[in-house]
């Protein structure tokens, strides 16, 4: 499975998802990294301080997989707008009240 248009690749199947309980809003490219995070997490009580690596990886794998989507969305924004400037008619020389 994979998501279309990214770079990323899943590497997390749904069948680890559904046994690791990964809810379904969370079930993207950075699954992989959310597992064991919620395994360390229930393993440490979540005390706040503890399992720091596993969720600044994950952290990270969300942040890139944003950028990523306004990067696409920020090209797709300026094709639209050079399309509609491409579709404006140009401005006559002489005005049609001119010719009648």
């Amino acid at each position: 499975m994979e998501v279309e248009g990214s770079s990323k690749k899943m590497i997390a199947t749904q069948e680890e998802m559904v046994e690791a309980r990964v809810p379904l809003p969370y079930r993207d490219q950075c699954a992989h990294l959310l597992i064991p995070l919620n395994k360390c997490r229930a393993a440490e009580f979540y005390l706040p301080w503890k399992c720091e690596t596993e969720r600044h990886s994950y952290e990270k794998c969300e942040y890139e997989i944003v950028m990523e989507r306004m990067l696409k969305m920020q090209k797709i924004r300026e094709e639209q707008k050079r399309l509609k400037q491409a579709q404006k008619q140009p401005i006559p020389l002489v005005p049609n009240t001119a010719n009648a």
